[in-house]
């Protein structure tokens, strides 16, 4: 009865990795397959032809452009608000700890497309009523910097989530002992606090990063006449697609696959550091019981 339940474990795991994998897989042919058409059926041959295209499509080179640049500036201020409000939250009880935590949550389950009229509608009516109806200064307009507003409204919401998960295993007798110490709070936060939220930090950046990438409702509203890669692909979509929209997934999808191959050798390779260093912790510590007990 056990080997049956695991040959079904394994055969449901290995369905599942099909049913996430085929997709992507059928998309990426069609970046190699000589056809108008982003498919693979027919096959017409083997060709370069829409990696030269995308890299001759200027459009789309800015577009993905200017989304590396939201993506950067919403991840950095994402992990900025998402980390000071888990702290905050962390450090507080009662209610205000309840509201806090209920209205940075709470945003995380607006639709994106409430989230970009909203932003859109608030930055240009607070434009209108501190400079009028002729505003035209640079913060209160429609482009990419409201869509940095508008998306970190709702990201920093799951950065705080991770770190606030992190934290709650952090012994709080630390930064006790360390102000005991001399202390000050900035060096407690520096020295104690932030190093052990650094794994929370570094994976909220990256949630960050790559929910920028692909949002698209937010973006929409807020962009003004400036392209990001979704809002371009949508365009083409109602346009016609080519397969060059396929050879930009294969190439975003290599890119993933090298950085999380990246990340978990440096994973390892810090594990058997840690591991290595332990071991020579615990052989001084023999060494040093034999010693005092000769």
């Amino acid at each position: 009865m056990h080997k049956f339940r695991l040959g079904l474990a394994h055969l449901y795991t290995f369905l599942f990795l099909i049913y996430l994998l085929a997709p992507l897989a059928v998309m990426s042919g069609a970046a190699f397959n000589d056809s108008k058409l982003p498919s693979i059926v027919p096959w017409r041959g083997f060709t370069w032809r829409w990696f030269a295209e995308l890299w001759a499509d200027e459009r789309m080179l800015i577009a993905f452009g200017n989304t590396l640049v939201v993506a950067v500036a919403v991840a950095v201020l994402s992990v900025i608000v998402g980390t000071a409000s888990a702290i905050l939250i962390n450090s507080i009880s009662g209610r205000l700890r309840t509201a806090l935590y209920g209205m940075m949550i709470s945003t995380i389950l607006i639709p994106g497309v409430v989230i970009g009229i909203s932003t859109l509608l608030m930055w240009t009516k607070l434009g209108g009523l501190i400079f009028g109806a002729d505003d035209r200064m640079f913060p209160f307009i429609p482009g990419l910097h409201l869509s940095v507003l508008g998306q970190v409204s709702y990201i920093a919401a799951m950065v705080m989530l991770l770190v606030l998960a992190r934290l709650q295993s952090f012994d709080g007798g630390l930064e006790e002992a360390a102000l005991d110490l001399g202390a000050s709070h900035a060096q407690v936060m520096r020295r104690i606090l932030l190093p052990h939220l650094y794994p929370a930090i570094g994976a909220g950046a990256a949630v960050a990063f790559f929910q920028s990438i692909e949002n698209f409702n937010v973006t929409q509203f807020t962009r003004g006449g400036k392209d990001t890669l979704t809002v371009y692909v949508f365009s083409k979509v109602r346009a016609g697609i080519t397969p060059t929209i396929n050879a930009l997934a294969f190439l975003l999808i290599c890119i993933t696959l090298v950085l999380a191959v990246w990340y978990e050798i440096a994973r390892r390779r810090r594990a058997r550091i840690e591991a290595a260093r332990e071991a020579e912790a615990r052989r001084a510590e023999a060494m040093a019981e034999i010693t005092g007990a000769a």
